[in-house]
Formats: structure tokens, C-alpha cells, sequence
């Protein structure tokens, strides 16, 4: 048992490491909310001064903001489906006994680790080009006019890029905890002669609801950051979310005051759906 002393050491040693962390975290945000509460333009540094509540008001009265916040939500929304739905299946599919199975399963896992705008140029330039395209050629095969994703659907195209980035992550987890289902239930059910479609639903949908939970909830808190996707094909102006938006205010504005308070605000509001899908979520994880 750690006596009083052992404790108060231990706190001592952790001590530097919690300062320099706080630090990290605290002073950017106090920067930002300070920067929030100014009228600073990069274009007119000398014209600098208060701007009290002006900036948080032009902000939420935009019409991109409600726009922007829409696309944040129809994005995390269709991602998590796909991701879950898809992992689930593939899940399935990767625990059984095929030839080459690990194999196939690092080439499942794999788009996890490549980096967001490597993803996106790849999509953009090779696989959704309209003229040298991989989906254009394929739908030539079958006489299909070709589809310039990103000016006719660039939502649906930025969220074919981020389910393709995010879908292996849930099927690892998934993957992982379906190998940790307990061989005499399935013993059991094969013994009972259980069909396929009420062992799933009885069995390993319960035995994976935790898992889900923390797909849903790890994937939700970065699919609320997309930046690189929207920004490297050029699809801001359709499908641009609250951090592209941000990045408007911030970067082609140069509206330094505005796009603070607009940061201010996507933290407020990614706090708030935080907060609800813990209470929300936090109850079957502690089941």
C-alpha cells in the first residue's frame, strides 16, 4: 500500500508534465477567446480596437454559419452510419477462416493510416476525376456518362473520402472485440442449431454494443474537425463545415477577430455534443 509520502512524491514527479500540458492547452484558448473580442483585420492592423459581442453576433447571423453547421452534422451523421454498418459486416466477414486472412485484413486496415489530404488528392485526381477518373472509366464500361463528383455532389464525395478513411477504424475495433466472444456461446448455439440471423441478433449485436459505443463516440469528436478533405478538393463552398468556415473567416478574410470567435463557438457547440453523448452513451459503458 503507497504510503503518504510515496503519494505525495508521485505527484511531485507528475507535476512538470501536468503544468506543461495545461499550458498547452489553456494559453491558446485564452488567446483566442482575447482575439475574439477584437475588431482585427490582417488587412487593417493600425484599425484595431474592441469589437465587444460583434463578433460572435455577425458570426451566428451569417447564413454560412447555419450552412456550415448543417454539413458539420449531415457529415458526422452519414459517416458514423456507413462506418458502423460496414465495420459490422466486415467484421463478420474478416473473423472467418479464409486463405490469406491476415493479409486481407491489414489491406482492410490499412486507409486508417494514410494521412487526410494524401486521401483526398488521391480520391480527387484518381478516383472521382471526371475524365481520367477511375469511377469515370468504370462507368464508361457500362455507357454511363461520366459524374464530376465535386461540382454536382460534393458531399456526398467528401463523405465517401472520410468513410473510406474511418471505416477500417471501426472495423478494427469491431473485429477486435467479435474475437472475444465467448467460444461456448457460440458452441451452444451451433449445438441448438440457432440460425444465422438470430445468433447475430441475440448474441454478437449485444456482445458488440460497447464496442459500437466507442466507435461512435471517438469517430464523432474528429469527424467534427474535417478540414483537409473539404479544403484540398476544393469543395468549401458547397460542402463546407463550421472548421472550413472558420478557415474563411480566418484565411480569405483575413477577419482574425471573427474567425476567433467563430473557433469559440465550434468548441462550445463540439462540447455540447460531447456532453450529450456521454450522457447518452456513458450509460452502456458502464453496463
Amino acid at each position: 500500500m503507497a504510503t503518504q509520502q510515496t503519494r505525495t512524491l508521485g505527484k511531485i514527479a507528475v507535476a512538470p508534465s501536468v503544468i506543461v500540458l495545461f499550458l498547452w492547452m489553456i494559453v491558446p484558448l485564452a488567446m483566442t477567446v482575447y482575439f475574439s473580442f477584437l475588431r482585427y483585420n490582417l488587412l487593417e492592423p493600425d484599425n484595431t480596437g474592441s469589437a465587444g459581442f460583434s463578433n460572435y453576433y455577425y458570426f451566428l447571423t451569417d447564413p454560412a454559419f447555419f450552412k456550415a453547421m448543417f454539413n458539420s452534422l449531415k457529415l458526422v451523421g452519414w459517416v458514423l452510419a456507413v462506418s458502423v454498418a460496414g465495420g459490422t459486416l466486415l467484421a463478420l466477414l474478416l473473423d472467418q477462416a479464409i486463405v490469406g486472412r491476415n493479409f486481407v485484413r491489414l489491406m482492410f486496415i490499412a486507409p486508417f493510416f494514410v494521412m487526410p489530404t494524401v486521401s483526398a488528392l488521391v480520391w480527387k485526381n484518381m478516383m472521382m476525376h471526371p475524365v481520367s477518373g477511375f469511377l469515370a472509366w468504370l462507368m464508361s464500361l457500362f455507357g454511363l456518362p461520366p459524374i464530376d463528383w465535386f461540382a454536382h455532389y460534393p458531399m456526398t464525395a467528401i463523405v465517401i473520402m472520410v468513410t473510406w478513411q474511418w471505416l477500417p477504424f471501426a472495423t478494427l475495433i469491431l473485429l477486435t472485440a467479435l474475437q472475444s466472444l465467448d467460444e461456448e456461446q457460440k458452441e451452444a448455439a451451433e449445438l441448438d442449431g440457432t440460425p444465422p440471423h438470430k445468433f447475430f441478433w441475440y448474441i454478437v449485436l449485444p456482445h458488440l454494443a460497447r464496442p459500437m459505443t466507442v466507435v461512435v463516440l471517438i469517430e464523432t469528436i474528429f469527424l467534427l474537425n474535417v478540414f483537409a478533405e473539404i479544403y484540398v478538393s476544393g469543395s468549401g463552398g458547397r460542402a463546407g463545415n463550421l472548421p472550413y468556415i472558420v478557415y474563411q473567416y480566418g484565411r480569405i478574410s483575413n477577419d482574425i477577430g471573427g474567425a476567433s470567435a467563430g473557433g469559440i463557438i465550434a468548441v462550445i457547440l463540439a462540447n455540447i455534443v460531447a456532453f450529450f453523448l456521454m450522457r447518452m452513451i456513458g450509460k452502456n459503458l458502464e453496463a
